[in-house]
């Protein structure tokens, strides 16, 4: 069983169908969505279909929730709430019920998913180092926690003590906890732009890490012609 783990989409649809087509390549036999399928980029109604037609776990990221909801954005950064009051109006009643109805937490084979963290799901706290990866570890009764949210591939392992680690690879062993970031496919904040996600090969026990190029300039030309603001097409090409 060999399961794709991607998050952070961002309404990125050429970065989307590139990692899709990847995990076709690489024989993935199942797909988890870690949230945030919308937000921030040009082609959200096409990028929630898509993960909804594939009919994987999915959890609600924060993007989800804000544009489901109808509470004022006043309080965000001015560029996401932009971005989030545009796409708003781009999906109708229904597509903002399916992004309404999903969990935060989701238990699949012998791993747990969630956006952000399991202590305060709904809080968005980040896990940007070891310490706050601690508080999460007291929550986790998996041996492995799948999560998002910031953008950036970590590895975030208990042992004897909290570790914080990256390779390409990574394999689990027996006795050890792993909180792991499988990165962003549609705005990876870590330098480079290319699109993150990971695979989990349950049967050899394993976490590769992949990175994958797509069309980043028919992206930006999408997010400009849309009208949103510069600033999000600048960024996904440094990757931050």
């Amino acid at each position: 069983m060999r399961i794709a783990l991607f998050g952070d989409i961002h309404a990125n649809l050429e970065a989307l169908d590139a990692v899709l087509a990847d995990a076709k390549k690489q024989d993935v036999t199942d797909y988890v969505c870690m949230g945030d399928v919308v937000g921030y980029n040009a082609d959200p109604s096409a990028c929630l279909e898509k993960v909804r037609a594939m009919n994987c776990p999915t959890v609600k990221g924060n993007h989800d929730e804000d544009t489901a909801g109808t509470h004022s954005l006043e309080s965000m950064n001015p560029v996401a709430a932009a971005a989030l009051e545009w796409t708003r109006l781009q999906l109708n009643a229904e597509q903002r019920q399916w992004l309404s109805r999903l969990r935060m937490v989701r238990q699949v084979s012998d791993f747990t998913v969630v956006h952000s963290t399991l202590d305060q799901p709904s809080h968005w706290n980040y896990v940007t180092n070891r310490f706050d990866a601690m508080s999460n570890f007291s929550y986790q009764f998996t041996q492995i926690c799948f999560h998002g949210h910031t953008h950036v591939p970590r590895v975030y392992i208990k042992s004897d003590r909290v570790q914080e680690v990256f390779s390409e690879s990574i394999v689990i062993e027996d006795g050890a906890k792993y909180f792991i970031n499988a990165g962003s496919v549609g705005q990876p904040r870590d330098g480079d732009w290319r699109a993150c996600y990971a695979i989990y090969d349950l049967d050899h026990k394993q976490v590769v890490f992949r990175r994958i190029e797509y069309d980043i300039e028919t992206t930006q030309r999408k997010i400009l012609a849309a009208g949103l603001p510069p600033m999000l097409a600048e960024r996904i090409a440094e990757g931050r």
